[in-house]
């Protein structure tokens, strides 16, 4: 029985392409090792343009999500700092001290006794 060579490996990764290629002529279990990584390589920049779409779609969406929560946090800051504005989304108009049930001059001003 004979061993499978295992010097594919070594010199896909360290060794020049001249030796690489001199070995691949030379053995055969190398060549069938060399023409599946090449099947593999092949596959990887077949699906390489869907994945980048993906990336590029994701960043998008990161970026609308930012964009939308700064806009959202703004307009409540803005919101919760207006009781008039907030008077007015909740109850549909402004109240005034005599729709809270304060007693009021004929002005609409507190009255003090």
């Amino acid at each position: 029985m004979k061993d499978k060579c295992s010097k594919y490996e070594a010199l896909f990764t360290f060794g020049d392409e001249e030796q690489l290629k001199a070995h691949i002529a030379e053995c055969e279990d190398c060549r069938i090792e060399d023409e599946t990584m090449l099947k593999v390589s092949a596959l990887i920049q077949e699906v390489k343009p869907h994945y980048s779409k993906k990336r590029d779609f994701m960043l998008r969406m990161k970026v609308a999500c930012v964009f939308i929560a700064i806009i959202v946090g703004g307009m409540t800051s803005v919101i919760g700092s207006n009781p008039d504005m907030m008077d007015t989304l909740k109850y549909g108009t402004t109240l005034s001290a005599e729709d809270l049930g304060l007693p009021v001059d004929s002005y609409g001003l507190i009255m003090v006794e």
